[in-house]
């Protein structure tokens, strides 16, 4: 299969997690898949333009990857935008979903979804100074604001900038009442509503997110959308990444085994070791790697008891990787 890259840029992507998809844990997400779409976690644009340390900071090696951004001044986000596109992400993607506490003090995040005229004027703002494309990832509705109609006239205000790129979240998201992490279990998921998006806006490139899990769903899911995001099922068993470039780009790609990932890490760790990264920053994105494998928990256990103490090296994961070989 040949590999068009247009058509197949966010076939699969990983999504942004807080705390999570960091610039360590993208770099071993990129040992399993060369072709999925990785994510940074949301970056907030005051971070970013008032943070005393780079926020921006990635390694070529992770491309593609998108950067998503939290805010709502469209010149904030312009500036921002175009400072990505400088240093060379693939993709600028606004935030519309996040229901914390915190994003909503700050104006960015789910809330978002009842200002469709600011979001799309911050949309039109980032698009008029970049070229690379610029995404909205954002929920099937808040609150009481649940329609169909209502998701289809936020979809539209927004595309009517040019957008042409949505990752919907197949869940509404409720404000108050529910922490972050209820605000991925609790309401129920609704794909077939995602489906209609695809229907009602088919020149629109539409991907799904929410609640999958394996690669007969992402399959089935690609049957009605362009696009599926993954988000904690990849972190937690990473291994998952690991056939998704045969699976859903290109059929004699190769599996990526857990170990010969964790291998592909070694140079980059001695690189990062020597700039002064403490080794647990990294090793903490490698946990799930050997999920349902025999010596799984003692993997775990030797990297979580060794890898924080000072002076800890590469010796660390080779002793771990012991336990899961063979």
């Amino acid at each position: 299969m040949t590999i068009n890259n247009q058509f197949y840029r966010g076939r699969f992507s990983v999504a942004p997690m807080l705390d999570w998809t960091t610039r360590h844990c993208r770099f071993f997400h990129r040992q399993f898949s060369r072709h999925s779409l990785l994510y940074t976690e949301m970056i907030t644009a005051p971070a970013i333009i008032y943070a005393k340390y780079d926020h921006l900071v990635f390694q070529p090696e992770e491309l593609p990857v998108a950067l998503q951004l939290g805010g709502s001044d469209p010149q904030q986000l312009a500036h921002c935008a175009k400072l990505a596109e400088q240093r060379g992400y693939s993709e600028i993607n606004l935030n519309v979903g996040c229901p914390s506490d915190r994003v909503q003090n700050g104006f960015f995040g789910a809330c978002l979804m009842a200002k469709a005229d600011l979001v799309a004027e911050c949309v039109d703002a980032m698009q008029k100074v970049v070229q690379i494309p610029v995404t909205v990832k954002t929920r099937i509705g808040i609150d009481d604001f649940d329609s169909y109609e209502f998701l289809y006239q936020f979809i539209e205000k927004v595309a009517n900038t040019g957008c042409q790129d949505f990752i919907i979240h197949a869940r509404k998201a409720w404000l108050s009442g529910l922490s972050p992490k209820e605000n991925r279990e609790i309401p129920p998921l609704d794909y077939a509503r995602v489906y209609q998006l695809k229907r009602d806006f088919p020149q629109l490139k539409i991907s799904i997110n929410g609640g999958i899990k394996t690669i007969a769903e992402m399959k089935k899911h690609l049957q009605f959308v362009d696009g599926v995001m993954v988000g904690r099922e990849v972190y937690q068993n990473p291994a998952l990444l690991g056939l998704i470039d045969q699976a859903l780009f290109d059929e004699v790609a190769a599996i990526v085994s857990p170990i010969e990932a964790v291998e592909k890490m070694f140079p980059y760790i001695e690189q990062e070791l020597s700039q002064g990264t403490p080794l647990g920053q990294i090793t903490r994105h490698m946990l799930g790697a050997f999920q349902n494998v025999r010596g799984a928990r003692q993997w775990r256990r030797h990297l979580s008891e060794n890898a924080h103490k000072a002076n800890a090296g590469i010796e660390v994961l080779q002793q771990a990787l012991n336990f899961v070989k063979g």
